[in-house]
């Protein structure tokens, strides 16, 4: 981390020369976007699971029925009346023509529902379904195109959604969040130019941001809602530190400096708090790849890569930009501007005093309403979102409803997620006549097996296989349930004494054992980050129960995004207006990413609102006045900067993807909650009850820790208050 000297002589000398400073910026803009063309960057959801069960299974299958485990996806006809009998000839020339396709090993026969009017075939890939890219659903269009012609409607399910669903387009959520966040800078700063600059600077280290995740996708492959996810954060993150700068400079002009020398203070106070800030945030990002899961921490690296851009963006491109507008800052004004804070007597200072007089009353106040909120928290479910929650006469959704209500042998809810049990008889004690019966005995006594196909050995003779149907769809609590029955009861109970061992596997498989994987490492990523925070905040502020309070009142907010999450997708209170069809469980990988995200972000707030607090604390030694005047200084541009950050957020939950909906709409929640709940009225309540103590340290430590210079609000709060 910079000595403060050195960020406000970094400040001024951008300050200085504007002009070349933002020039290499945008040269840094146009250089990335070119690298991103030119890499070709990959993005995949494809998820590996070593030493799970499920991925076990899957390569058993590999070796001993190659073909069995191959990618595959569903083509499914169906007519709205009638049957399909007088429609045979076209679906079975689709089928023979689905077969004859590039990279297609099998198109299975036709299977038709007890009522004939719904019928799919299942065909198989060399590859992963993902990598034959979007344009491949012409080729699917092609084939199918003699049973379109004869009347019969078709749609594509199964892994098929990976090319048939339309590439997530999140430009318009993008242009929302921009033209809401301009609105609000406008009313905060009451200028035009004040509010664009901002706003400009953000965009464009954002931009130099999702250029470096492209080009670094060109050789490690992101999640297809990385780049989605690290937009979202970067343009959060990034107006909300040059908002904290704009602020101060601003108010340096007021004071009487001239517009290099303001710059230079400001990198010298608020830069120092953006720097403990974006660490605090790229920290939590990076203690992702702790759970071991390349699929999680590479999600974490991209929003890192773009958190680390806009924070160097906010030390060098904002110091220019504001030396380049200088006074110039309050053009094209309308309204009147006004300064960080109008005085001793200020709504923020007579809201502080109100306080200090009734801490008990506010702490109480703001930790029931955050208990009220975490209340749905308990009854969280863990999943994946499956093809039904896709939107309505979409491909996807049609194929998965007209399996769902098919009936007969291969269709129901659960024929949308079969499983797929492999019996590995490599160690057999027994004969595998034996093994076949008694586990044929246990599947038909096991609750929730709607059926299952006889089970068949494999040509070289290792392995039983049968396709297990659950009576339930894929994203239900029962067939979750029931892969845990099976695979902790039913199979080990009836494989005793034979020496063979039981897998299941599939699709189905590999998204429950990645929710038992991620439930099972959660708790280590809060660790890691809760210490690394707790860390980080004693070393900053020379303090033990400032970090403690902190972080304990980040849990607090969590677990409330977390309750209101659970009610919006779970429950589905309020979800149609977010274009959900149906409640569903939560992704099973949202509540670390949201945890990391929440808890860096929320930091934020944190460090800007007790740097001020100690600026005042270490000049003047007396608690109370500390606590009034930092929350009387940040209380404005703190309430602006969440409400920018929350509108951003917003935007993004009308995005077509479900994982980012779910992200977006609890980043928001998180902020909201935070900067007003927690940093408005739990900070304060409980320093003010804690008093001199919250500055307490022990001398070991002092002497332990290292001293990075001046520790962040030891001078000046990023937003002291002035006369």
């Amino acid at each position: 981390m910079h000595s403060p000297s050195r960020l406000g002589r970094l400040g001024a000398f951008s300050a200085r020369h504007p002009v070349w400073v933002i020039a290499a910026w945008l040269l840094l803009l146009a250089g990335a976007a070119l690298g991103r063309h030119l890499a070709d960057p990959t993005y995949s959801d494809q998820i590996a699971l070593p030493s799970t069960q499920s991925r076990t299974g899957a390569d058993l299958l590999a070796r001993s029925a190659p073909g069995v485990g191959d990618p595959s996806g569903r083509v499914v006809f169906h007519v709205g009346s009638g049957s399909l009998a007088g429609h045979r000839q076209a679906v079975d020339e689709s089928r023979a023509d689905l077969a004859e396709m590039d990279h297609v090993t099998a198109a299975s026969p036709v299977v038709t529902s007890a009522d004939g009017r719904t019928a799919y075939t299942t065909v198989s890939f060399d590859r992963q379904v993902k990598t034959l890219g979007h344009g491949y659903r012409d080729t699917l269009d092609a084939a199918t195109a003699p049973a379109r012609a004869s009347g019969v409607e078709v749609a594509y399910g199964g892994d098929l959604n990976q090319v048939v669903r339309p590439p997530a387009n999140d430009k318009a959520s993008e242009a929302v969040g921009v033209v809401a966040a301009l609105l609000i800078l406008v009313l905060t700063f009451g200028s035009i130019a004040a509010a664009l600059l901002p706003l400009a600077t953000a965009l464009i280290s954002v931009g130099v941001g999702i250029g470096v995740v492209g080009i670094v996708a060109g050789t490690v492959t992101f999640a297809t809602a990385a780049p989605t996810l690290a937009t979202m954060i970067g343009l959060g993150v990034g107006i909300d530190y040059a908002l904290f700068l704009t602020t101060r400079f601003r108010q340096d002009l007021i004071d009487g400096h001239d517009p290099v020398d303001a710059a230079g203070r400001t990198a010298a106070s608020s830069g120092r708090a953006v720097v403990v800030a974006a660490v605090t945030v790229v920290v939590a990002m990076l203690s992702l790849y702790a759970c071991g899961l390349s699929f999680i921490g590479r999600m974490g690296l991209a929003a890192t890569l773009v958190v680390a851009i806009t924070g160097a963006a906010a030390l060098t491109l904002v110091p220019a930009a504001l030396g380049l507008v200088g006074r110039r800052i309050d053009r094209f004004t309308v309204r009147r501007p006004v300064a960080e804070t109008s005085g001793s007597q200020d709504g923020w200072h007579r809201y502080a005093a109100l306080v200090a007089r009734h801490p008990w009353k506010f702490l109480t106040a703001g930790t029931l309403l955050l208990g009220l909120f975490a209340v749905p928290l308990l009854s969280m479910r863990l999943g994946h979102v499956d093809d039904g929650a896709d939107k309505a006469g979409s491909s996807t959704r049609q194929a998965y409803d007209w399996i769902a209500e098919g009936t007969g042998p291969g269709f129901g809810p659960g024929a949308n997620g079969p499983l797929v049990l492999v019996a590995d008889l490599h160690h057999a004690t027994a004969a595998a006549d034996r093994i076949g019966a008694e586990l044929t005995a246990a599947l038909r006594d096991t609750a929730g097996v709607a059926r299952f196909t006889p089970l068949t050995p494999s040509p070289d003779g290792k392995l039983l296989i049968s396709t297990l149907t659950p009576a339930t769809g894929p994203q239900t609590a029962d067939t979750g349930s029931l892969f845990t029955r099976l695979t902790d009861t039913t199979l080990p109970t009836a494989l005793r004494g034979t020496g063979a061992e039981g897998y299941l596997t599939g699709s189905t498989a590999g998204q429950l054992d990645f929710r038992d994987t991620v439930k099972d490492r959660l708790p280590l990523i809060i660790g890691i980050v809760l210490a690394a925070a707790l860390l980080l905040l004693t070393v900053v502020f020379r303090s033990v129960v400032i970090p403690l309070k902190a972080v304990a009142l980040n849990l607090f907010t969590t677990a409330a995004s977390y309750g209101i999450l659970v009610a919006v997708f779970q429950w589905g209170w309020g979800s149609g207006l977010i274009g959900l069809s149906e409640p569903v469980p939560i992704e099973s990988f949202v509540p670390m990413m949201m945890f990391a995200n929440v808890f860096g972000l929320s930091m934020d707030y944190e460090i800007f609102l007790l740097s001020a607090i100690a600026g005042t604390w270490h000049r003047t030694r007396d608690n109370t006045l500390a606590v009034g005047t930092g929350l009387a200084a940040t209380g404005r541009v703190i309430s602006s900067a969440a409400l920018i950050m929350t509108a951003v957020f917003l935007s993004f939950a009308a995005s077509p993807t479900v994982v980012v909906k779910m992200l977006a709409l609890g980043l928001a929640v998180s902020v909201i909650l935070d900067a007003t709940v927690v940093r408005l009225v739990l900070v304060p309540a409980a320093m003010f009850l804690m008093g001199r103590a919250n500055w307490w340290l022990p001398p070991f430590l002092d002497r332990l820790l290292p001293h990075p210079g001046e520790a962040a609000g030891h001078g000046e709060g990023p937003g002291r208050a002035r006369g």
